[in-house]
């Protein structure tokens, strides 16, 4: 079956909300128009398991009998930051500290966004990193499952190794490429 490209469009737009759990959740366009379904899957082929509310995307959508989907994520641009960073250790960083860090590669050990927090390992290393929701937000990530494979700029906090960055490793990838 081939698709109808006549009904494909790019469209920008933000996440109004998406639910990791549920497996979907709805982006807003932003020349106005029906919420769009992104799910779990269109996302995961983005190299996302998640993604916060608020952000920025760009998707091509299609329209189906039962309203208009997602079927491919372009780009994601996490939500504006707040001017306070999430957490007091990477307050103290100059921003050029955290941007000089090196993505290391990592994965997901557990992570409880009803406890706001988790822990990754970076691959070759044996101690743990803390990952924390807030940096997640301000990375457009809202979840992370275990064994997710993630890109991250470890600091040396107050009680150990923590990320101020996270990024999903396919998405980190495709940007150190350009």
């Amino acid at each position: 079956m081939t698709e109808d490209l006549s009904s494909m469009h790019h469209v920008k737009g933000h996440v109004k909300w998406f639910d990791p759990g549920k497996g979907f959740g709805f982006v807003v366009a932003d020349n106005g128009g029906p919420d769009i379904l992104l799910h779990v899957n269109v996302l995961r082929n983005f190299g996302q398991s998640s993604v916060a509310d608020g952000s920025a995307v760009e998707v091509v959508t299609h329209q189906t009998e039962r309203g208009v989907q997602a079927i491919e994520v372009v780009s994601i641009t996490p939500p504006p930051r707040e001017n306070d960073p999430p957490l007091n250790d990477i307050a103290l960083l100059d921003e050029n500290e955290i941007l000089n860090a090196p993505l290391e590669p990592a994965r997901v050990k557990w992570f409880d966004k009803g406890k706001g927090f988790g822990f990754a390992n970076v691959f070759g290393r044996a101690e743990d990193v803390f990952l924390h929701i807030e940096v997640l937000r301000q990375c457009g990530l809202a979840d992370l499952q275990p064994g997710e494979a993630l890109a991250l700029r470890v600091i040396e906090g107050k009680r150990g190794r923590m990320a101020a960055e996270a990024h999903a490793w396919e998405a980190a990838n495709k940007s150190d490429a350009q």
